[in-house]
C-alpha cells in the first residue's frame, strides 16, 4: 500500500477524500441532495486537512512524537482512559486548577468551535439535511436515513435552527474573556504576539458575528443584505480554515493526542520511577527517563557527565539547573542539599 504513493502526505489525503466521497455518496443518496451554496466549505474544509496532515506529519516524524504515539496507541484501552479523555477532552479539569475564569474561557471557547464543527462538516458534505414536508414538518435526514419528523415550530427544529448562532454567542463570550485577560493580564501581555495569540481569537469572533449577523438579516430585515454577508462569512470561515493548521488553533485538532502523553506517564510511572542522581527523588518514570536519553542519541546530542558518571536525563529539574550553574559558578552546586523555592510551583 505504502509502495503507491510517494510520501505519507500523499496517502493521507488520497484516503482521506476518498472516505468523504464515499460518505458524501452515501449520505446524499447519491449526490442526489448537495447544497452548492456550501461548496466554498467544501473547499476550505480540503485544504485543512490538507494542512493539518502537513503539520501532523511534520510533527510526528520528530523521535519524541514517535514514541508518544507508538506507545500511546499501545496504552489507549487502559482502564483510566475514558476518565483522562474526558478531563482533558470534556471537561478541561487540567485548566480548572489555573482558574475558574480560564477555565470558563476555554469551555466556551472549545465547545463552541467544536459544536459549529459537529455542525457544520455535516451540512458542508450532505451526511445531514432537511427536508419540509407540505404539511409544516421537518424531516431530518442523516446519512440517507430519514432520522426523525420534527414540527417545524417546535423545540427540536428551534434549536436545529439555532444550534449555531448558539455555539456564535458561546465563543463570543469566550474571546472576549480572553481578549480582556490578555489586555489586562501583565505576563500575558508580555509574552503575547498579535499574529500568535490575538489573530486567531480576531478570526473566531468575525466568523460568529457575521454568521449571527446573518441570522439577523434572514429573521428581521427579510433578507436584505443576505448574499453579500453570506459571502463575507464564508470567506472568513475559509480563510481560517486555511490558517487553522499553522497557527494557534492548531492545538484543537492535535488536542486528543494529550490523552496519548497522560497514558504514557501514568502507566510507566506505576511500574518504576528513576530517582535522581544527587537528590535521590523520585521525578519522573524510568521508561520516560530512558526515551530521553535514546531520542537525544538518535539526534546525536550526548548529555553524559563521564566526569560525574550520570547522564543529565537522569537529574531532577532542580538538580539539574544546579548542575547547570555548577559548570560555570566553579564548584558543585549541584550537590547543595537546599533546592530552589520555585520547584513545586503550580500554574
Amino acid at each position: 500500500m505504502n509502495d503507491a504513493f510517494a510520501s505519507k502526505f500523499a496517502k493521507s489525503m488520497f484516503l482521506t477524500v476518498s472516505a468523504i466521497l464515499v460518505l458524501m455518496f452515501i449520505g446524499t443518496r447519491m449526490f442526489t441532495h448537495v447544497d452548492l451554496n456550501l461548496y466554498g466549505y467544501m473547499v476550505g474544509t480540503f485544504v485543512f486537512i490538507a494542512g493539518f496532515f502537513y503539520r501532523f506529519i511534520a510533527w510526528g516524524e520528530r523521535p519524541p512524537t514517535k514514541i508518544i504515539i507508538k506507545k500511546g496507541i499501545k496504552l489507549l484501552f487502559r482502564k483510566s482512559t475514558p476518565k483522562t479523555s474526558v478531563n482533558h477532552l470534556g471537561t478541561y479539569e487540567f485548566i480548572w486548577n489555573r482558574g475558574i475564569y480560564r477555565w470558563t474561557q476555554h469551555l466556551l471557547i472549545g465547545w463552541g468551535v467544536i459544536l459549529s464543527c459537529l455542525v457544520t462538516f455535516p451540512l458542508v458534505f450532505g451526511w445531514m439535511y432537511f427536508t419540509m414536508e407540505e404539511s409544516g414538518y421537518y424531516t431530518i435526514v442523516a446519512m440517507g436515513v430519514d432520522l426523525i419528523t420534527v414540527p417545524a415550530d417546535g423545540v427540536i427544529a428551534f434549536l436545529s435552527y439555532n444550534a449555531l448562532n448558539i455555539t456564535a454567542i458561546m465563543v463570543i463570550i469566550g474571546v472576549c474573556m480572553a481578549l480582556y485577560r490578555r489586555l489586562k493580564n501583565m505576563q500575558a501581555r508580555a509574552e503575547q504576539k498579535f499574529l500568535y495569540d490575538f489573530l486567531p481569537l480576531y478570526l473566531l469572533l468575525f466568523i460568529s458575528i457575521t454568521g449571527l449577523i446573518l441570522t439577523f438579516m434572514n429573521v428581521f430585515l427579510h433578507g436584505a443584505g443576505h448574499y453579500a454577508m453570506s459571502l463575507i462569512h464564508q470567506y472568513s470561515v475559509i480563510v481560517t480554515l486555511i490558517y487553522l493548521p499553522f497557527g494557534k488553533l492548531a492545538h484543537i485538532p492535535f488536542r486528543p493526542l494529550s490523552v496519548f502523553a497522560r497514558n504514557y506517564r501514568e502507566h510507566y510511572g506505576e511500574q518504576s520511577m528513576k530517582e535522581c542522581k544527587v537528590c535521590g527523588d523520585e521525578f519522573v518514570s524510568t521508561e520516560q527517563s530512558q526515551d530521553v536519553v535514546n531520542v537525544l542519541g538518535t539526534n546525536e546530542i550526548d548529555f553524559t557527565m563521564e566526569k560525574d558518571g550520570f547522564n543529565l536525563a537522569e537529574l531532577c529539574l532542580p538538580c539539574r539547573r544546579k548542575y547547570r550553574i555548577s559548570r560555570f559558578a566553579g564548584f558543585p552546586t549541584h550537590e547543595v542539599k537546599t533546592k530552589e523555592a520555585n520547584q513545586n510551583a503550580k500554574g
